[in-house]
Protein backbone atom coordinates (compact mmCIF):
# COMPACT_ATOMS: atom_id res chain seq x y z
CA UNK A 1 0.00 0.00 0.00
CA UNK A 2 1.28 3.45 -0.79
CA UNK A 3 2.30 5.77 2.00
CA UNK A 4 -0.20 8.46 0.98
CA UNK A 5 -3.09 6.01 1.12
CA UNK A 6 -1.95 4.75 4.51
CA UNK A 7 -1.80 8.28 5.89
CA UNK A 8 -5.22 9.09 4.43
CA UNK A 9 -6.75 5.98 6.02
CA UNK A 10 -5.17 6.88 9.38
CA UNK A 11 -6.54 10.43 9.21
CA UNK A 12 -10.04 9.15 8.37
CA UNK A 13 -9.87 6.64 11.25
CA UNK A 14 -8.79 9.33 13.74
CA UNK A 15 -11.55 11.65 12.48
CA UNK A 16 -14.16 8.88 12.86
CA UNK A 17 -13.03 8.11 16.41
CA UNK A 18 -13.02 11.80 17.35
CA UNK A 19 -16.49 12.27 15.87
CA UNK A 20 -17.73 9.24 17.79
CA UNK A 21 -16.38 10.63 21.06
CA UNK A 22 -17.74 14.15 20.65
CA UNK A 23 -21.07 13.24 19.05
CA UNK A 24 -22.28 11.02 21.89
CA UNK A 25 -23.59 12.41 25.18
CA UNK A 26 -24.35 9.83 27.86
CA UNK A 27 -26.10 10.94 31.06
CA UNK A 28 -26.68 8.64 34.03
CA UNK A 29 -30.39 8.77 34.87
CA UNK A 30 -30.45 6.43 37.87
CA UNK A 31 -27.99 5.55 40.60
CA UNK A 32 -26.56 2.06 40.51
CA UNK A 33 -26.29 -0.28 43.49
CA UNK A 34 -25.09 -3.79 44.05
CA UNK A 35 -27.63 -6.51 44.80
CA UNK A 36 -28.14 -7.70 48.38
CA UNK A 37 -26.53 -11.13 48.63
CA UNK A 38 -25.90 -13.40 51.62
CA UNK A 39 -23.15 -15.97 51.27
CA UNK A 40 -22.50 -19.09 53.29
CA UNK A 41 -19.65 -21.04 51.77
CA UNK A 42 -17.44 -23.90 52.83
CA UNK A 43 -13.95 -24.71 51.66
CA UNK A 44 -13.79 -26.67 48.45
CA UNK A 45 -11.39 -29.07 46.83
CA UNK A 46 -9.73 -28.68 43.47
CA UNK A 47 -9.64 -31.83 41.34
CA UNK A 48 -6.34 -33.51 40.56
CA UNK A 49 -5.41 -34.49 37.02
CA UNK A 50 -2.84 -36.77 35.44
CA UNK A 51 -2.05 -35.71 31.90
CA UNK A 52 0.03 -37.43 29.27
CA UNK A 53 1.16 -35.12 26.51
CA UNK A 54 2.95 -35.69 23.25
CA UNK A 55 6.11 -33.92 22.17
CA UNK A 56 6.79 -31.48 19.37
CA UNK A 57 10.17 -31.19 17.73
CA UNK A 58 11.18 -28.50 15.27
CA UNK A 59 13.71 -29.59 12.67
CA UNK A 60 15.48 -28.03 9.70
CA UNK A 61 16.10 -29.51 6.32
CA UNK A 62 17.40 -28.15 3.03
CA UNK A 63 14.97 -27.97 0.13
CA UNK A 64 15.21 -26.54 -3.38
CA UNK A 65 12.33 -24.24 -4.30
CA UNK A 66 11.67 -21.78 -7.11
CA UNK A 67 11.71 -18.14 -6.03
CA UNK A 68 11.08 -15.08 -8.19
CA UNK A 69 13.99 -12.86 -9.16
CA UNK A 70 12.74 -9.28 -8.86
CA UNK A 71 14.79 -6.22 -9.72
CA UNK A 72 13.55 -2.96 -8.21
CA UNK A 73 14.73 0.38 -9.48
CA UNK A 74 14.23 3.37 -7.23
CA UNK A 75 13.41 6.74 -8.75
CA UNK A 76 12.87 9.97 -6.93
CA UNK A 77 9.56 11.67 -7.62
CA UNK A 78 7.48 14.41 -6.03
CA UNK A 79 4.10 13.47 -4.59
CA UNK A 80 1.45 15.45 -2.72
CA UNK A 81 0.82 14.17 0.79
CA UNK A 82 -1.81 15.35 3.28
CA UNK A 83 -0.72 17.61 6.10
CA UNK A 84 -2.24 19.01 9.26
CA UNK A 85 -1.56 22.44 10.69
CA UNK A 86 -2.58 23.02 14.31
CA UNK A 87 -2.55 26.50 15.81
CA UNK A 88 -3.19 26.59 19.56
CA UNK A 89 -5.24 29.50 20.93
CA UNK A 90 -3.33 32.51 22.18
CA UNK A 91 -3.01 32.78 25.94
CA UNK A 92 -4.81 35.71 27.49
CA UNK A 93 -2.74 37.75 29.92
CA UNK A 94 -4.37 38.79 33.17
CA UNK A 95 -4.55 42.51 33.70
CA UNK A 96 -3.92 43.75 37.22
Amino acid sequence: MKTGATIAIAVVAVAAIAAGIYMIDVDQTEEARLPDVELNVEGGNLPKFDAEVGSVEVTEEDATVKVPDVDVSMEETTVTVPGISVTPPEEETASN
